[in-house]
């Protein structure tokens, strides 16, 4: 991949579960590792679980095949709830999870977006806080955990 690869994001679908789900671990694994705990939501999703999520919209950036990058969200009214915003680790810095989030956005078509990310997620936060959100609310998922939601308005 070169620093020049425009990248595409493109619907996923069922038939992506399984390549999504050994991404979505990947990607969380860090994330275990700040929190020191193994059983965050995102690790122990099943493949049926994630089967069913994938009703609900959600976009995919490829490289060669490999699947590098995720994100889904629902609508709900006029607001886009987006979440599981995943990059493969060997990859984050480069701009995927930039693009992910702005194409899950203007695809939405939703007029206000909220997502949410754990307290000690510092990277999470900046990228969020760099494409306009604002720190809405945090919510202990359990002891250890906090759980820091944000929100943004769009300006279109």
């Amino acid at each position: 991949m070169s620093q020049t690869t425009p990248f595409i994001a493109r619907p996923l679908s069922v038939s992506d579960a399984g390549e999504l789900l050994t991404l979505q671990r990947a990607a969380y694994a860090s994330e275990a590792q700040i929190y020191r705990d193994p059983f965050l939501p995102a690790l122990t999703q099943t493949l049926d679980e994630l089967r069913r999520e994938l009703a609900a919209p959600g976009l995919g950036i490829r490289d060669d095949g490999r699947l590098i990058g995720a994100v889904r969200w629902t609508v709900d009214g006029d607001t886009a709830h987006i979440g599981r915003l995943v990059v493969a680790p060997d990859l984050q810095g480069r701009g995927i999870g930039t693009t992910l989030l702005r194409e899950a956005e203007r695809t939405s078509g939703a007029q206000h977006f909220e997502l949410f990310t754990g307290h000690l997620s510092q990277a999470n936060i900046r990228l969020y806080e760099r494409e306009g959100y604002s720190r809405a609310r945090q919510v202990t998922l359990h002891p250890g955990v906090e759980l820091v939601y944000l929100q943004k308005t769009s300006n279109r």
